[in-house]
């Protein structure tokens, strides 16, 4: 092939190149909201079957090293967060990244008809995502 065709040719692959790239992220950004609203969903099923030690699978070894054991985990939910440990409805909201780490927001309700809104870090490790915090937002970080 002659070297001008070759650059042509070459031109034309990257000017065609960057407009696939944010349909690559796009779907990869979607794969990665449904497996984290996967593990999610799962983690707020345990806890309402009352299996910690499946609940405690979708903690971080973070969130692991700092509670023990399953059960200390989950009576720090009981007591912290009870919205998680018994909910009425789920609802998952933005997904945001900041840098090596994802944000899940997600409303939930609780047996008394409130409404919280609660953001998930979730962090990819060797075993997949991991619930690496949970913290409650309040007023205008619930809406912003």
């Amino acid at each position: 092939m002659p070297r001008p065709l070759r650059r042509h040719l070459a031109a034309l692959l990257l000017a065609l190149l960057p407009p696939a790239l944010p349909v690559a992220t796009a779907a990869q950004t979607a794969e990665q909201a449904a497996v984290i609203e996967a593990v999610i969903r799962d983690q707020i099923a345990r806890f309402a079957d009352r299996d910690l030690p499946g609940a405690w699978s979708h903690a971080s070894p973070a969130i692991q090293g700092i509670f023990g054991n399953p059960d200390r985990f989950g009576r720090m939910v009981e007591q912290g967060y009870p919205m998680v440990w018994d909910n009425r409805e789920t609802r998952f909201l933005g997904l945001e990244r900041q840098g090596d780490r994802l944000r899940q927001r997600v409303l939930m309700r609780d047996p008394e008809g409130r409404l919280w809104t609660l953001e998930y870090e979730m962090i990819e490790g060797p075993d997949g995502w991991k619930i690496n915090g949970v913290r409650i937002l309040r007023g205008d970080e619930a809406t912003s």
